[in-house]
């Protein structure tokens, strides 16, 4: 499984960006499917994601900012980054998990740098 992270770049303060993840397989193979964000110096941490099929959840720190979606067609799961703040700063991951029997199974995309800055 391969997942191409997209969308990540320099924004000011307020301003929104759209991250996208394109999966090589079917995504609703995957039990959760979303996005961790990790920060300088610290640990990577759930922003948004897909659970238990349509169920989503999100990091206090961004609920009612962030919207998590996804097109099953095009195999592609977004994070629609609105009201940006200074310390959403972080590289953006987008992850899936499935369940192989007897663990689970974790896939990474190669992270997309976001930046809030004036």
């Amino acid at each position: 499984v391969q997942l191409q992270a997209c969308g990540g770049g320099l924004v000011q303060p307020g301003g929104s960006l759209r991250l996208s993840c394109a999966a090589s397989e079917r995504i609703f193979r995957f039990n959760n499917m979303g996005w961790y964000r990790q920060a300088p110096g610290k640990q990577r941490e759930l922003v948004a994601a897909f659970t238990s099929g349509d169920r989503t959840t999100y990091a206090d720190s961004v609920k009612g900012r962030f919207t998590i979606s996804r097109d099953n067609a095009k195999n592609t799961v977004y994070l629609q980054m609105n009201s940006l703040k200074p310390e959403d700063t972080a590289v953006y991951f987008c992850n899936a998990e499935e369940w192989g029997g007897s663990n689970w199974i974790n896939y990474w995309g190669q992270g997309t740098q976001v930046t809030v800055s004036s």
